[in-house]
């Protein structure tokens, strides 16, 4: 199953080219729903310990834009729902918001981003024919204070905007909001260089479809994949698919293939009301360490649009025990107020750096010739349960990449692949897939399960639930 020397180095930079894209980036979302949480200063300590390098906030907080002043951090500040009508109405409303709330504060706070509102459709809806008009007014005062460049404006729009988002190729924006919203929206954030914000829950899709929905699907787990029988693509993840339904509605309306698109808040609870099917730590650590993991290695395209770099905020920093509804809603965080981790998630690069820390993730020549997976490379794990973990392939980097990887690990890598030899226990299934999962798994057991042992320039990922192939059993040791 080993490739010539030759071709295998080829295939190794092949892999190292196609690593080499800037990946996206991971920030969180601080909300502040609570009144137990830590000071404003000890969050952003917090931040910086955990190598959180962008935070997305809810309003303009006075003490908690000083706190993150000459921090390093990234920040999204918010002009709320209820100001939006002002903001509209008048453009000195909004010039003085600027001035009191960004330019106030601005550079050494570094304010990178204005949402204008948050899911106006679906929760503010009386004020949404005064969404765009107040992004123009906001924009418009940042050019007045010369800022435009450097502070960027936008609306995080729910899922919810779509009248249809299954299959993804059938995606549309609801009637009422596609061309007297949406494409006015649209238009600007093309002319402004501005990102299309987006919220996505696959939570709640799984919530109340888990009979025909996946939990793999869900969490970025292996599994068999859906096909989009509208457009033959098959998906892996239900996120992606989520997100190619915005794509497609945004198409409908237009070339808007030069916006950038951010998710805003995507997240899972780790815990929930007994309706609240698949709310838990162990699926929480699963679906935030997945999706951290294929950000930072450069694999957060999704099968219509597959060279995105595609941005994320993870919803949320903290526990928050005042907000209403169901339990899910004061369980999303990563952190409980205490400053302690919710659940064990790792949001960890190979080279010491941590989430938004970048990096390099790739292959290098390990001086003897060979390429072998960069010990820089990155790692999320989800430790669900300590001391059992697999590597197991990434279906979404495709055949020719797995190929490569698959080579590399049985060849030399080292790894023992006389298991998925022609007759041998683990020859079925003969998919790509199977096969490399197996190869990748050895060769992680074998290093020992150290940091960047599963990565294969993104072609590989750790789980903590054994993998199911048929009747073949990987093990978590060797």
């Amino acid at each position: 199953m080993a490739l010539p020397r030759g071709l295998l180095l080829a295939a190794a930079l092949c892999l190292l080219l196609l690593a080499a894209a800037d990946a996206g980036t991971v920030g969180v979302n601080w909300g502040r729903v609570a009144n137990d949480l830590p000071s404003p200063a000890a969050v952003v300590q917090l931040l910086k310990q955990h190598g959180i390098a962008q935070v997305k906030l809810y309003d303009t907080e006075p003490a908690v834009l000083r706190a993150l002043a000459n921090s390093g951090i990234k920040v999204v500040v918010a002009l709320p729902n209820e100001q939006l009508a002002a903001a509209a109405r008048r453009p000195s409303y909004a010039l003085t918001w600027v001035r009191r709330n960004v330019a106030a504060y601005y550079p050494a706070t570094q304010i990178q981003g204005i949402a204008v509102g948050n899911e106006v459709f679906a929760t503010a809806a009386n004020v949404t024919a005064q969404l765009v008009p107040a992004m123009i007014n906001v924009h418009a005062a940042l050019a007045r204070l010369n800022m435009d460049k450097a502070v960027k404006v936008s609306s995080p729009v729910a899922l919810s905007a779509l009248a249809n988002s299954y299959p993804p190729s059938a995606g549309v924006f609801k009637e009422e909001l596609a061309q007297s919203v949406m494409k006015p929206m649209l238009d600007f954030l093309a002319q402004t260089g501005s990102d299309l914000m987006v919220n996505c829950y696959p939570f709640f899709a799984y919530a109340d479809n888990a009979g025909v929905i996946s939990l793999d699907y869900a969490l970025f787990r292996p599994n068999a994949g859906e096909l989009d029988s509208g457009s033959g693509l098959k998906y892996y993840s239900l996120l992606d698919a989520q997100l190619d339904a915005v794509f497609t509605a945004v198409g409908k309306l237009g070339n808007y293939n030069g916006v950038h698109v951010v998710v805003s808040e995507t997240g899972w609870p780790s815990k929930g009301d007994a309706k609240e099917v698949g709310a838990g730590a162990a699926n929480a650590a699963a679906y935030n360490g997945n999706l951290v993991r294929r950000v930072l290695s450069k694999n957060a395209g999704t099968p219509r649009r597959p060279d995105a770099d595609i941005d994320v905020y993870l919803f949320a920093l903290f526990n928050e025990n005042q907000k209403p509804g169901p339990t899910s809603e004061r369980n999303y965080g990563v952190f409980y107020p205490n400053q302690q981790k919710v659940y064990d998630v790792e949001f960890v690069l190979g080279s010491g750096g941590s989430v938004g820390a970048g990096g390099g993730l790739g292959w290098q020549d390990n001086g003897s010739g060979n390429a072998a997976p960069a010990t820089g490379g990155g790692v999320v794990r989800a430790a669900a349960t300590p001391g059992e973990a697999w590597c197991v392939a990434n279906a979404m980097v495709g055949e020719a990449r797995l190929h490569a990887a698959l080579d590399y690990a049985c060849g030399p890598g080292g790894a023992d692949c006389k298991g998925i030899q022609p007759g041998a226990a683990c020859f079925e299934p003969n998919t790509m897939v199977a096969h490399a999962s197996y190869a990748f798994n050895d060769y992680y057991q074998r290093k020992g399960r150290s940091i960047g042992t599963c990565d294969f320039a993104g072609a590989a990922y750790v789980v903590n639930q054994a993998p199911k192939m048929g009747k073949c059993e990987l093990p978590s040791t060797v």
